[in-house]
């Protein structure tokens, strides 16, 4: 009987989970597993509601990403009354949703980056847990911490203009969007002040983008050789192969590169995934049913999405995606860690789509909603700041819901998750006898690159404290840190 490391929960991420680690008796990982520990329970949950409520009622599953349900339910409610798969609406319906959904994308990449991921990239993963987080980094640099909250801010502020709330808004309704922006709202978003106006947010994009490629430079050994494994990935891309967050057909590649899932319609997506259910986590192993529950997991996310497309049609973001693209000679990056760099690329490519959508006229006249003939089962699926979500429902001639499933971003990414723990730990791990905090943050550090949201993937509540154990062959403890 080996050694048994616990990290419990994880922090710095949404939701809670925790990691096990088991070691032999020669001091060698024999076993990793990340365990979500929170109860699935929201698809029972809207069984027998009325199907209206769904981009209301699902997006309770999360403050944080409450865009990205609110619209893959939308979407999928567009099919069920007729009016098309979310690519098929009025001009101002899908334009006002395309501008909600980039200032989600926006915001949410902004908390991510600079709240929780930033303190290990600036003070380092070894560093005092007192000095690694985001209040040291307003107090060492006051400007990246205003840049900070002031770009979240203004990505909050676009959420409000077109869902009416800033947290689980009601703008998306079946089959369009129930409000335009308005003048006041439109000139705000353009050019509220010095702080608030798109240019601004645009500026800054790029310079975090700069930032995070100095960084990669100084910090090689962190961005390119803390993880690095191979991996397929998916997400939705343009028809034409541009970046898509909002709509688009479904693409896997390899870890070479190479197509597996052709730019498929996506509301067939049952055709080509299944989930698979392990006894160790209340979160689903989700796999391309072509290659088997052994080697068809893939990943989703930023990195995915920069992987997977071939072009980004807004040029800023483009130009990065370039150099991101060159940096791997063209080939997939396999590097977790890239995900940081990607997401600060899709942050600038938010921030041109905004202004190009603050300045398009149907936002401010138009009709909001179209429908046609009822359906009872429709299908959504958005690029959520995560990765690719999956809303799918069924109805009875009473109009409730008879069948719910969601695949969440994170479920998506949960073996790549183990993948890194696993990795991690058989680099900083083996051999040792002594729990250090610097082990337990650099094992988070793994899980945090993927932005996950624990809460989202299991549609649960609760909390627990942080609490590392370390077995000697007996089982005995011989040392114990709690956080």
């Amino acid at each position: 009987m080996g050694q048994k490391i616990t990290i419990e929960p994880v922090t710095r991420v949404e939701g809670h989970g925790k990691v096990t680690i088991h070691l032999n008796n020669e001091g060698n990982i024999e076993q990793t597993r990340l365990h979500i520990v929170e109860f699935r329970g929201f698809e029972r949950f809207v069984l027998g509601r009325p199907f209206w409520e769904m981009p209301v009622l699902v997006q309770r599953l999360c403050g944080i990403c409450p865009v990205s349900h609110h619209l893959a339910a939308a979407k999928a409610l567009d099919m069920i009354v007729g009016a098309g798969d979310g690519n098929d609406l009025t001009p101002t319906g899908e334009k006002m949703r395309r501008l909600m959904h980039y200032g989600q994308i926006f915001q949410s990449h902004t908390l991510h980056f600079f709240h929780l991921a930033s303190p290990d990239l600036l003070f380092g993963i070894d560093a005092d847990p007192v000095k690694r987080n985001v209040i040291n980094i307003a107090a060492v640099n006051k400007d990246l911490a205003v840049q900070a909250v002031m770009m979240r801010k203004y990505g909050q502020e676009v959420i409000q203009a077109t869902a009416g709330k800033k947290i689980h808004g009601t703008g998306a309704i079946p089959g369009g969007i129930n409000k335009h922006l308005s003048d006041e709202e439109r000139d705000f978003l353009i050019g509220g002040d010095d702080y608030m106006n798109i240019d601004k947010m645009i500026e800054w994009s790029q310079a975090s983008v700069e930032f995070s490629k100095d960084y990669h430079k100084q910090h090689k050994d962190i961005i390119d050789g803390f993880i690095e494994f191979p991996s397929s990935y998916l997400s939705l891309v343009r028809k034409d192969g541009a970046l898509d967050l909002y709509h688009g057909v479904l693409r896997a590649v390899d870890s070479d590169g190479k197509k597996i899932l052709h730019d498929v319609d996506y509301r067939e997506y049952y055709k080509y995934i299944d989930e698979e259910v392990r006894s160790w986590s209340y979160m689903k192993f989700p796999y391309l049913k072509e290659f088997g529950k052994k080697t068809g997991w893939y990943t989703v996310g930023p990195l995915a999405r920069l992987n997977t497309i071939d072009f980004i049609d807004t040029p800023l973001a483009q130009k990065e995606f370039e150099v991101f693209r060159k940096y791997s000679n063209g080939k997939p990056s396999n590097r977790p860690m890239h995900h940081h760099w990607a997401r600060l690329i899709e942050i600038l490519h938010s921030a041109e789509k905004i202004k190009m959508l603050l300045n398009d006229p149907d936002l401010m006249e138009g009709e909001l909603v179209t429908k046609g003939t009822k359906q009872d089962e429709g299908v959504g699926l958005i690029e959520a700041p995560r990765g690719t979500l999956f809303h799918h429902y069924k109805i009875d001639d009473n109009d409730q819901v008879v069948m719910a499933n969601l695949i969440v971003s994170t479920t998506n990414n949960n073996q790549p998750m183990n993948e890194a723990v696993n990795q991690v730990a058989v680099k900083i791990m083996t051999g040792k006898s002594e729990i250090t905090e610097g082990m337990m943050n650099a094992v988070e550090v793994a899980i945090r690159a993927y932005d996950p949201c624990l809460s989202c993937a299991t549609h649960a509540l609760g909390q627990m404290p942080l609490e590392l154990t370390l077995y000697d062959a007996n089982n005995n403890i011989i040392d114990r840190k709690i956080k």
